[in-house]
């Protein structure tokens, strides 16, 4: 099982706040340092307010070395695709190759109209998703010397030199969602890890038996590709630890045993163990006190070496 460090950073951090957490992940050995793209507070006033997602991956890849950077996932309604594709292939190269990329439909209409984001409906926005991906993945496949062409309904592109390409011969590619026909159809199509994130063990076989099947029919082997879920994090050496670490994010320990990633290292173990049982072989830790960085550390130490 592959333990990964996520973050909701416009519930309240930094840029210096998020990149203590990446490089403490790194240190404790965790494959990869992801966060999610949003603008807005869901809660709270957010303060200092947002970091612009690909700003702060940009940083944070010039200050790490080894750990993975990516996103769960980049909203396609904030950023044109042809200059998302420059802007990730950049990113790629300032962290050596280490950039993974999730690209999702956007939900949250809020912080569309709080900063002036057209928002239309999930029909329409899937359209855009489904472009896009053809797009930058097209952009990034494109050989050195020779040119993309695009005549899609949104962003027809003419005579591109497809520049600059990433670093890596393949930037991983991750789609996510419940969605029961356009989801594992562009997961088939695009994906290098199918991610279902806050769900149930049974919503989440449910869906990988649904994505498994749309990616063997397209000749493709379902074995290639990783199936992984987000949790939210709530460990502790005691019941006093946990409580604390619940409280501190207000939430309710049973429910997060319930729901979430929540216990003692043992306990978690054999959560993990569960999730591993339905095909799960990479979890997404969402880390929401970045102030507690001994967390990580407590996972890693107790937790990491019974996986």
């Amino acid at each position: 099982m592959d333990l990964r460090v996520f973050v909701e950073p416009q519930q309240g951090a930094s840029y210096t706040d998020q990149l203590a957490v990446a490089r403490r992940a790194e240190d404790c050995g965790y494959s990869a340092f992801f966060r999610s793209d949003h603008l807005l507070a869901m809660g709270g006033d957010g303060l200092p307010g947002p970091t612009e997602t690909w700003t702060t991956l940009a940083g944070v890849a010039r200050e790490t070395s080894t750990i993975r950077l990516g996103t769960l996932v980049t909203a396609v309604t904030f950023r044109h695709p042809g200059v998302l594709a420059l802007t990730v292939a950049q990113v790629d190269e300032m962290s050596g190759g280490r950039v993974e990329f999730g690209l999702g439909a956007g939900w949250f209409e809020a912080e569309h109209l709080a900063y002036g984001i057209p928002f239309g409906d999930m029909r329409g926005r899937f359209d855009q998703l489904e472009e896009a991906l053809a797009i930058i993945t097209g952009l990034w496949r494109t050989p050195v010397g020779e040119r993309f062409d695009h005549s899609g309904p949104r962003w027809p592109i003419s005579d591109s030199p497809a520049l600059p390409k990433p670093t890596q011969a393949h930037i991983p590619v991750i789609i996510g969602g419940r969605g029961k026909q356009r989801t594992p159809a562009l997961a088939a199509r695009y994906a290098d890890e199918f991610n279902l994130p806050f769900v149930t063990r049974e919503q989440a076989r449910e869906q990988f038996g649904r994505v498994a099947d749309a990616v063997h029919a397209t000749g493709r082997n379902p074995a290639d590709i990783t199936w992984s879920n987000a949790l939210v994090l709530c460990v502790g050496k005691d019941e006093a630890e946990i409580r604390r670490r619940a409280d501190a994010i207000g939430r309710e320990v049973d429910e997060l045993r319930a729901n979430g990633l929540c216990g003692t290292p043992d306990e978690v173990v054999d959560t993990l163990g569960r999730w591993a049982e339905i095909g799960t072989s990479r979890v997404y830790l969402q880390t929401l006190d970045l102030t507690d960085l001994d967390h990580l550390d407590l996972v890693a130490a107790e937790v990491m070496p019974q996986l």
